[in-house]
């Protein structure tokens, strides 16, 4: 007789291929279909502020591509609806629970005129409904005191909405060169999926690899030539979408270390955190007011110095995207440990204060302009990008 963990991984193997297939496929064609009609759309949709803080494209892109991303998922839930209609029906509710996050940053990124808090507004909005319906509620945390707070509903629920709102603002702030934000979200989905597959759970593996194909679509056309950005819509739906399904996994499987999303999800948490120190306490300037000098903004502007000068499209694109790979094997760094210890909440409390004490020197390695040997090196010379990759980003 078969183990029954072994039949499930067995059973569910046809429903995850399927799941990132057509998410792929659909998110691919409809983010292809907003690049070729721009110009029907570009009064609204252009990124044309090539002169912010945090602005590193030479031409205007426009910034829409969540579109593509939540329709990729919606054609997968349909698919599978045929298929497997109890991880669609959660699926479907999760894409209706996480519109007003994905609406509120999608209308931002065509008037330019919402607030940073109403977008956080919104993406609470979005963790209350799915508490509500799907019962995606932090209960446990594994850290002392937390764990007391998070033992009472409404102390869980005040945890869940700071910590959906907390990791969708944390992937807006790293979305800052191609295929930043998206690889980043992509690999710690991967670690989802994972876990996911280990304790033999399909329906948040499933939703994981929805995920991974629906933004696989839009970084194809992200990454390396920037012919359209997720925009604050993308980027906010993405973060809420991985905390959601992070949660969840929590919630049905109590093997699973509360600690292990947040070590997963550590790079862009801490980026956030650390501006926020950093801002506040060092600048002197609201937390909330944008600025240059994330470490991805770092690296782009001290790292990767074999373009200073050369103002052409093609270099800029070129020394955008090359600035990505180096935050992924970042990202890597913590997923590794959260894949090996996914279940052990000590080991992970250890890996988290090494993250942060590496973060810190690198960051302040590169303020000083003493870089790592090994940046210094990536950084000295271009590596050619395929031919088409000067339209700029």
């Amino acid at each position: 007789m078969r183990h029954p963990r072994r039949a499930i991984r067995a059973g569910s193997y046809n429903l995850w291929v399927l799941s990132i297939l057509i998410s792929f496929a659909v998110s691919l064609a409809v983010t292809l279909l907003v690049i070729r009609s721009v110009k029907k759309h570009a009064r609204f949709s252009l990124d044309n502020d090539l002169s912010g803080p945090q602005k590193f494209h030479a031409r205007a892109v426009p910034r829409v591509g969540g579109i593509g991303i939540v329709v990729g998922l919606l054609g997968a839930m349909g698919v599978l609806w045929f298929v497997q209609n109890d991880v669609a029906r959660v699926g479907l509710v999760l894409l209706a629970c996480g519109l007003p996050a994905f609406g509120a940053g999608v209308i931002e990124d065509l008037t330019k005129r919402v607030s940073p808090r109403w977008r956080l507004l919104a993406t609470m909005l979005s963790a209350a409904l799915t508490m509500a319906l799907l019962g995606a509620i932090i209960t446990r945390t594994d850290i002392p005191g937390l764990d007391w707070v998070a033992s009472f509903t409404v102390g869980g629920a005040a945890l869940t909405l700071l910590a959906v709102a907390g990791i969708a603002n944390s992937v807006n702030i790293i979305d800052g060169f191609n295929g930043l934000a998206s690889m980043c979200v992509m690999i710690i989905l991967g670690a989802i999926a994972y876990v996911a597959f280990q304790v033999g759970d399909p329906l948040v593996g499933t939703l994981a690899l929805a995920g991974i194909g629906a933004v696989l679509g839009f970084f194809v056309w992200n990454f390396p030539g920037g012919l359209i950005f997720l925009g604050d819509g993308g980027a906010y739906f993405l973060g809420f979408y991985v905390a959601e399904v992070s949660i969840l996994l929590l919630v049905r499987n109590p093997e699973v270390s509360p600690l292990f999303p947040l070590l997963a999800c550590i790079y862009p948490v801490f980026e956030t955190l650390f501006s926020i120190y950093r801002r506040r306490f060092l600048r002197a300037t609201p937390p909330h007011m944008p600025d240059g000098i994330h470490l991805h903004s770092l690296v782009y502007r001290r790292v990767m110095r074999w373009a200073v000068g050369d103002k052409s499209a093609k270099a800029l694109t070129r020394r955008n995207s090359m600035t990505s790979p180096v935050l992924w094997a970042l990202c890597m760094a913590s997923i590794m440990p959260a894949l090996l210890f996914w279940g052990n909440s000590g080991a992970i409390a250890v890996f988290l204060l090494l993250f942060g004490l590496v973060y810190v020197v690198l960051y302040w390695r590169i303020v000083r302009f003493r870089s790592p040997r090994l940046l210094r090196i990536l950084g000295s010379r271009p590596v050619p990008l395929d031919a088409g990759d000067n339209r700029g980003t």
